[in-house]
């Protein structure tokens, strides 16, 4: 009699195991319906967003060489980004700040910028350098004040990361 049973406490058991995992499954499908419910923001709300991201912004972060297919030892990094501004469709100018020969300037780059969703892909295609013999390329993502990208050019290439940050305001106080 013993023996009988096993077979139908094998189902019973296989059955709760099944009404479990589908239990999991019907949450994890309302995850995403939670997170579709999100408004999804207008073209032009994302680029004001992004904009005002990288109005006076410093990006600061690390970056680390790619070389023959090995990624090498990460360094600190920062960049400073006086402002960004449309030109037309996805052209876009990075007005950064620059150091050369002693001087610092603030130096316009054409990028290109498109949407993956609600984040903000700066791409770089064959950029030629003032002065210099090699051109750069380079895929920037930007969420949420943070960033990650790779970039490559000269016989260079490497990965980098960090936070979006602007400057603050300084107020004078009268008193």
């Amino acid at each position: 009699m013993k023996k009988a049973l096993i077979p139908f406490l094998v189902i019973g058991w296989g059955l709760m195991q099944n009404a479990s995992i589908a239990d999991d499954a019907k949450e994890k499908a309302a995850a995403p319906a939670k997170e579709a419910s999100k408004p999804i923001p207008s073209q032009e709300e994302l680029e004001a967003k992004f904009k005002a991201m990288l109005t006076k912004a410093t990006l600061a972060g690390r970056w680390a060489p790619i070389k023959d297919g090995t990624l090498g030892d990460e360094k600190e990094d920062k960049y400073g980004i006086v402002s960004v501004g449309k030109v037309n469709g996805d052209s876009w100018v990075v007005n950064a700040k620059m150091k050369y020969g002693g001087r610092e300037f603030v130096a316009p780059f054409p990028v290109k910028v498109r949407w993956a969703g609600d984040a903000a892909v700066l791409i770089v295609d064959n950029l030629q350098m003032p002065g210099g013999q090699n051109s750069y390329s380079a895929r920037v993502m930007f969420y949420e004040n943070t960033y990650a990208g790779t970039w490559s050019g000269g016989g260079h290439g490497g990965m980098l990361s960090g936070l979006v940050t602007q400057e603050k305001e300084e107020k004078a106080e009268a008193k």
